[in-house]
């Protein structure tokens, strides 16, 4: 398991990850950081069924604290990941 991963009030912190859908293209991903209340959806263009599609998501965060960010994924059919990654991260 990785560490917290820690950032400063200001400063961009850079997540990166991958997902796929065996046989289903990827058409967004979708990044919460209120638990999963909301979600911003960014498209993915170009993304094929059967290829591993990477992104990244910028956060600059404005207050100190302790942060969850969910990633997930959604598909051509309009299907959510059954399950949001979470990475923790600690702001100071």
């Amino acid at each position: 398991m990785l560490g917290l991963v820690q950032g400063k009030v200001g400063e961009p912190l850079t997540f990166e990850g991958y997902a796929d859908d065996y046989d289903k293209a990827i058409v967004a991903m979708e990044f919460s950081l209120d638990g999963g209340t909301t979600w911003t959806r960014h498209a993915t263009e170009g993304a094929q069924a059967g290829r591993v599609l990477s992104w990244t998501f910028v956060y600059t965060p404005e207050k100190p604290g302790r942060y969850q960010l969910r990633v997930r994924s959604v598909n051509e059919d309009g299907r959510h990941s059954p399950l949001a990654d979470v990475v923790e991260f600690e702001v100071a």
